[in-house]
């Protein structure tokens, strides 16, 4: 008998020491703290209408301006103050959102001796345009684009938002040709700036007036003169709001793929060698055999 009481004693023990074991467990759970990550100095942001375009850390919108033909900033005096260059000091990837690549990014300087961030060579800007004052005469103040707002793009038909997938730009550049001349609009000898396409980079494209609509007559079926001019080979249509997409189209050239402006089918010049702003074919091997596409060029027939 006093065995089993001994026994019995043994198990209740065993059983209250499990019980205040777990009680105790659960009267003092533990709590990880969440891990609260750092907002991304550069992030995509969407529009309904514009896409994919690049935004700050905050999401105000970032953008391009036509007149950095070079890739160097042209926005000075007050232009500066409506649309401020945006910087960030020692970028890193990991301060990159998703779809962001470093290598994309650079860094120049302004006239103003400011640091400025470019995006595959674009300088980039804020928007902060004058408010319209204080009602009795009082000046305005530039008031900075509030989050999530894309209101600057298309200003002046010189402003775009800094989308990631541009096909096609717009710059506003003095033409001179392989010659050293300066050429206007009309391709005459002269000063005057010409709003016209490049691709992503900057890289001017160019037209060829002995195409047809749709119609390559210049590349070779074994592209042994596509050094010359190199066709510009995408499928992509993702163009500034200011143009109009529908007179994008593709066509395939021996297997390629061209992208076409209102038939116009659309080359780079080997001459430019890649450089950003430079744009020699319009005058090569006369000036007007190669012009650059513009907004308002006729229809290719």
């Amino acid at each position: 008998m006093k065995s089993k009481q001994i026994t019995f004693a043994f198990v209740a023990l065993i059983a209250t020491a499990f019980f205040v074991s777990c009680s105790s467990d659960s009267d003092t759970p533990t709590t990880t703290p969440p891990v609260v990550e750092a907002k991304k100095e550069i992030s995509l942001s969407t529009s309904a209408t514009l896409g994919a375009y690049l935004s700050d850390k905050d999401g105000r919108s970032l953008y391009f301006f036509a007149t950095d033909a070079n890739g160097k900033p042209s926005c000075t005096g007050g232009c500066e103050a409506v649309w401020p260059a945006f910087n960030v000091d020692n970028l890193t990837a990991d301060k990159l959102g998703a779809g962001l690549t470093l290598a994309d990014f650079g860094t120049v300087t302004t006239a103003s001796a400011k640091k400025q961030l470019t995006y595959k060579g674009w300088p980039l800007y804020y928007y902060a345009p004058l408010s319209s004052g204080d009602g009795y005469g009082g000046a305005g103040t530039n008031v900075p684009e509030a989050a999530g707002k894309t209101t600057g793009d298309g200003v002046g038909g010189v402003w775009f938002i800094a989308k990631p997938d541009y096909s096609v730009l717009l710059v506003r550049s003095q033409l001179v040709g392989h010659d050293g001349k300066n050429y206007k609009s009309d391709y005459t000898v002269g000063d005057g700036v010409t709003t016209y396409f490049t691709d992503a980079k900057g890289i001017t494209l160019y037209t060829y007036k002995n195409d047809n609509f749709k119609k390559n007559n210049f590349t070779k079926s074994d592209f042994s003169n596509n050094a010359v001019w190199p066709i510009y080979e995408t499928d992509k249509i993702v163009v500034p709001s200011t143009l109009d997409k529908t007179k994008f189209s593709v066509i395939t050239v021996f297997g390629k793929s061209q992208l076409v402006y209102n038939g116009w089918p659309l080359y780079y010049f080997g001459q430019d060698a890649s450089v950003r702003g430079a744009n020699k074919g319009i005058s090569f091997p006369a000036p007007g055999v190669w012009p650059v596409p513009v907004k308002d060029s006729p229809l290719a027939i």
